[in-house]
């Protein structure tokens, strides 16, 4: 949940095109709209990095390895984002009339859906202490229902928390309060993975 608050504020994760989206409407029901499509194109980016992580995880005698190698790829990857801060130039290149897609794009390219990998591994640990029992089919379907909780909640966490911070400039703040307090989450956002990371491998 607090990821989900922290994504949903982040401004980099599109909730500006729903305030745009309602300005260019004149509705907030465009403004809606529009953050349901961005929060959908999120959701999907978490289930594309977690899935394979939750099938992985039926795996019990490598279970350990796993959640170390998740460990370090996410320090890796927030690593290569600070060495590295610009985006990829094909995410400008979609329109903001496929939200969904652009949505997904982004929170892939800023590895949004891996931050939650090491959650997940630690959910699922504890949800599975009996698993050595069960069959491998039970424990594949634990697994994924685990993954795909993590994933809705943490969308309806930044479906909430991006709608209020759209709904606050559509409605009260403006344009300008974007302009004038835009702040740049990119270093912040890179040190979090990694501090995720090293967390995660403590």
């Amino acid at each position: 949940m607090a990821s989900g608050a922290y994504h949903g504020v982040n401004p980099g994760m599109g909730w500006p095109l729903a305030v745009s989206a309602g300005l260019m409407g004149r509705s907030a029901r465009a403004l809606w709209a529009a953050l349901g499509s961005l929060a959908l194109g999120h959701l999907l980016s978490m289930l594309v990095a977690i899935l394979p992580f939750a099938l992985l995880a039926t795996l019990l005698d490598w279970q350990r390895q796993i959640q170390v190698a998740a460990g370090l790829l996410l320090i890796g990857f927030g690593g290569f984002l600070l060495v590295v801060p610009r985006h990829p130039r094909a995410l400008a290149r979609i329109p903001p009339s496929q939200l969904v897609l652009w949505s997904f794009a982004v929170a892939v390219a800023h590895g949004a859906g891996l931050m939650l990998v090491p959650i997940y591994l630690g959910l699922c640990r504890s949800a599975d202490t009996d698993s050595g029992q069960r069959a491998a089919g039970v424990l594949i379907n634990s697994s994924v229902d685990v993954a795909l909780w993590v994933s809705v909640v943490h969308t309806l966490v930044l479906f909430v928390t991006a709608g209020a911070s759209a709904w606050m400039v559509y409605r009260y703040l403006g344009l300008k309060f974007i302009s004038r307090s835009w702040v740049n989450l990119d270093a912040i956002w890179a040190m979090s993975l990694v501090a995720i990371g090293v967390l995660s491998l403590i």
